[in-house]
Formats: structure tokens, sequence, C-alpha cells
């Protein structure tokens, strides 16, 4: 953490408009928030990540980092560049596209059938680092091969002659061949098995040791993340709602979304904490969201009066955390 960041977000949005059919005549076009004033940074050599439930907004704040997306407002800085002041398009064509680098969540469909596993690797460094022979060429799409455990003489293989964890690899090594310096994963493992999981989360470990490549690490499952991160943040529509140390985290969380999270997974010795949280009532909108309340109004379970009249800030706690309640630390009841 002492190093400067390799990639860093500053109140970071994205916003999209609703579809013309969708739209009351004569009223102005309503903006779905799937991101709303984000701030983080990722350093050198760190595994952050990233969780909440599905449609929470943790796919698109993965693109916008990875400039697959433009943001509707706020900075994203890599090496302390910004680079939203370039398109997606500008920034596709800059030595620092090679910097940050995507693991898609489903290995089948982010992999061209048409190419084989030699081609797959080797497209993104014709791309971006054009090799000066084909020596060369198969000498570092080998190394990146080799580098993630797939055996070479599967690199004359097509996407459905492979296993779901050899695609897993192939994915993973057309990533790393352009060395980049942060790795973001969008629920790499979600379609793999449980024992090739924990072999590509072993694999994504041992990548983050010897390389020093910090991994941003997109997931709903808590029990990946906590075997893989040191820094977890929790989103909830739109909205980082608590961040901090992995073990601060999971030990004693503040937020009472992270501790309905953290209820819901399953163990076989029953639930150390007591009984699994429920969000009772209905998720508001990301349509417009009202900007007077806290967005789990209407779901918490330890919800004030006082929550429907002002949206929580995020602020900072003891020992690296951060907490989007008005009561975070307070003796609420519900809370604990």
């Amino acid at each position: 953490m002492s190093l400067p960041p390799i990639l860093s977000a500053e109140h970071l949005s994205k916003h999209f408009a609703q579809s013309r059919r969708r739209r009351l005549p004569g009223r102005a076009p309503a903006r779905l928030h799937a991101v709303d004033d984000v701030t983080l940074a990722i350093h050198p050599g760190e595994a952050l990540g990233l969780v909440g439930e599905s449609g929470c907004g943790k796919s698109t704040l993965a693109r916008l980092l990875c400039r697959l997306l433009d943001p509707s407002a706020g900075q994203i800085y890599v090496a302390g560049r910004e680079v939203t002041t370039m398109s997606t398009a500008a920034f596709t064509r800059s030595p620092m596209r090679s910097d940050i680098q995507m693991v898609f969540q489903d290995p089948t469909d982010s992999l061209n059938p048409r190419f084989n596993s030699f081609d797959l690797i080797a497209d993104p460094l014709r791309q971006l680092k054009p090799p000066h022979s084909r020596a060369e060429l198969i000498a570092k799409v080998e190394a990146a091969a080799r580098s993630v455990n797939l055996p070479l003489d599967l690199l004359s293989r097509f996407p459905h002659q492979l296993s779901g964890g050899e695609k897993a690899r192939v994915g993973i090594a057309r990533a790393m061949v352009v060395t980049p310096r942060l790795l973001i994963l969008d629920e790499p493992t979600s379609a793999l098995d449980v024992s090739v999981q924990a072999t590509v989360l072993q694999l994504l470990d041992k990548i983050r040791r010897d390389r020093g490549v910090a991994l941003l690490f997109v997931s709903h499952d808590l029990n990946v993340v906590r075997l893989l991160c040191s820094r977890i943040m929790v989103m909830y529509l739109g909205q980082i709602v608590e961040s901090g140390p992995t073990d601060a985290l999971f030990r004693d969380p503040a937020h009472p979304y992270t501790r309905a999270l953290l209820s819901a997974i399953p163990t076989l010795r029953g639930r150390a904490g007591g009984q699994r949280i429920r969000l009772d009532g209905e998720p508001q909108s990301p349509i417009a969201p009202d900007g007077s309340r806290c967005r789990l109004y209407g779901r918490c379970p330890a919800q004030q009066a006082f929550c429907a009249q002002a949206e929580p800030a995020l602020t900072g706690q003891p020992g690296g955390r951060q907490v989007r309640c008005h009561f975070a630390g307070s003796a609420v009841p519900g809370q604990r």
C-alpha cells in the first residue's frame, strides 16, 4: 500500500438512458444508475474483492475500470495519468492498454471459436505488443501457457476441444501474455466446478505473488473472495456500502447489508454469528433513485426514520474501514 496505485478512480459514475418506449410523453428520459460515485485505488500486488448481489453494478464498474465503457462522470487514473479524457477506442490504441487486462466471466463465450488456443493467446500480443519475429511470438505464447500450467500440446486445440478449466487457463494466459500490471476478473470461476475453481484460484494467487500483478476480483461468492483477497468492497445498488480488510470485514461487518450477505454463507456446522438475516421488502429501483434516503431503506433490519430523510455518505472508520450507514458503530436495535 506504500507504493502508488496502479489504478485509481474518483467519483466514478455510469448512468444509462432508458429507451424511448419506456419514456412517458413529455418527460425527460429517466436514467438507470448502474454505478454511482465510486472512489477506489488498487495497489501493486494487491488482491481486491468486489462483492454484491446480481444487478448491483459490479460488472459495469469492472468494465469502466478496464475502459470498455465511458463513464458518465468521474475520473480514472492509470499509474497517475488520467485516462477518462480518452475515448474507449483511443485507450485501446494506447500503450497503457496492456497495463490493464480483463478476464471475462464465461470462458466459453469470451473465446473466439474460430481461433485455436495458440492464436487466442497470441492475438492480444499481436494487437498491443507485436513481436519482431515468428520465433519471438511462439516463445512468448508458450511462456504464457506455461505460466498458467496449460500443456503446450493443447495450443493447437480449439475452444470446443477444451475442458472448462483449460478454457479458463487460456483466458488467463491471453490476459497475461502482454505482461499487465492489473488483472480485472469478472467472476472467472462461476462457470467452473468447485474442484476446478480451487485450482484456478491457486493459479491466480501464484501469479499475484510471483509477478506482483494486482487483481480486482469481482464475485458474488464471498467464500471465494475470502480465499484470494486481502481487501473487500461491498456494493449495493451502484454504491460502495462498505470496504476494508478481509479479516476485519468478516469478523465484524459494520453495514447491515454486509451482515446479511455474510449470514447467507452456507456452512456445515451452522452459523457462528446466529440466524440468517433476511432483507424483506422490495429493493428500490436503480432508475432515478431517490437521493434523499438510504438505498437500503425498506429492506434494512436496522432502519430508522432518519434513513428515509437523508442518504448516508461513505465515511472512514478505524482500521482502514469505510461504511455508508448513518448508524455505523452505533448501538441501533437490529444492527447486531
